[in-house]
């Protein structure tokens, strides 16, 4: 992999349930890791539901990996970057050889 593709900064944020000051539970994302990542878009796709379209836009960032990253699963965690929020769709190990980890999002529409 070339080190130099490497070049937007990216943050893995996780979701916890922390309790408030009334004893409340309340689910908050909290910023996990931070690092460089390479990203490739797929290009957007238009689906039609109940008679409106609507675009999904899918991006892939590409990381280094490390013992954080791939503890990074689809559930649990989403990717902000330059403020965009990302929802983690899959997660691909690049056949196991520990260099690289590909996260396939989709963009939250907000």
């Amino acid at each position: 992999m070339d080190i130099a593709l490497l070049n937007l900064r990216i943050t893995f944020q996780k979701n916890e349930t922390v309790t408030d000051e009334n004893a409340n539970h309340v689910s908050t994302w909290e910023d996990y890791y931070s690092c460089f990542a390479t990203i490739s878009g797929k290009g957007g796709s238009e689906k039609d539901a109940a008679g409106t379209t609507a675009d999904h836009k899918m991006a892939c960032f590409t990381v280094r990996y490390c013992k954080a990253v791939s503890a990074i699963d689809c559930k649990g965690y989403r990717i902000v970057r330059d403020g965009e929020i990302y929802n983690i769709r899959s997660v691909d190990h690049m056949n196991n050889k520990r260099k690289t980890v590909k996260f396939t999002c989709e963009k939250v529409v907000r």
